[in-house]
């Protein structure tokens, strides 16, 4: 009750204002890199090529395009707003939200977070592009794996991930995602699209999810680190199955509406 009071008098004076404009920046900044990884998913459907679909191809891709490295310190900005929200939210709770679970998933959200501000950071600074998602994937398999009952570890990483990705998929189709949102002051065709964004752009976020999830838990069972797959190869294995292109064009174009569906978050969602 306590830490409730606490919350609302924070987001209610000028920290508040501050870390929602923090929060928005950050969605603004999730939706630009969900954009850019669903169209060069896209363009892999298309000739099985091209750059990587993950977040170091999109931010490779951003760095080409006149005045990049304006945009590329901008997402700086914006990824690091949102860890600082999302740190801000697993300690006071956020707004509707005040069970002790959610405080725990938004704290590994800020983590996560401000892992992925400082890898931009340093892709912008220069310092260095990191590890494609697939390198990262099969390098932390294999490190974990070494270790003793590091097998165990990998499994449970991967139940975790596919988990997380049938619970993204379940609530998009049972559109839960409205109740963070702020539907009151949108009109009809601006609260349908926004719904159709949400549906649509979740449940393929939970099918990459689910499916890297999979991935993980065959490296374990194999106890063959390569097997392991980042966001890229997890792509471009939805084009082997007997759907052919067809499918990872789905996944794709669903991937660009999850980055339209976080502009609308940073504009109504619920801060």
């Amino acid at each position: 009750m306590v830490s409730a009071v606490r919350g609302a008098a924070v987001r209610g004076g000028l920290g508040g204002r501050v870390l929602r404009g923090a929060g928005r920046a950050g969605f603004v900044a999730r939706g630009v890199v969900y954009v850019l990884v669903g169209v060069l998913a896209l363009q892999i459907a298309g000739d099985r090529g091209g750059a990587e679909a993950d977040r170091r191809g999109a931010l490779h891709r951003i760095a080409e395009q006149p005045f990049g490295a304006v945009v590329l310190w901008a997402l700086v900005v914006g990824f690091a707003g949102m860890a600082l929200w999302r740190a801000s939210t697993a300690v006071f709770g956020e707004a509707g939200e005040t069970r002790t679970a959610g405080r725990v998933l938004c704290a590994g959200r800020a983590v996560f977070y401000a892992f992925v501000c400082s890898g931009t950071l340093r892709f912008a600074a220069g310092a260095g592009e990191g590890s494609s998602s697939d390198a990262a994937s099969r390098d932390w398999t294999a490190a974990v794996m070494s270790r003793p009952g590091g097998r165990y570890v990998v499994a449970g990483a991967g139940v975790v991930l596919l988990a997380a990705g049938v619970a993204i998929a379940v609530r998009a189709v049972q559109r839960r995602f409205l109740k963070k949102l702020d539907t009151g002051s949108m009109d009809r065709r601006v609260r349908s699209a926004v719904t159709a964004t949400g549906v649509v752009g979740n449940v393929a976020r939970g099918a990459v999810f689910g499916a890297a999830g999979v991935f993980v838990l065959v490296a374990a069972v194999r106890f063959d680190p390569g097997r392991a797959k980042g966001m890229d190869d997890t792509l471009r294995s939805f084009a082997d199955g007997a759907a052919g292109p067809w499918l990872l064009v789905a996944v794709a174009a669903g991937l660009v509406l999850f980055g339209v569906f976080s502009f609308a978050s940073a504009r109504w969602r619920r801060l």
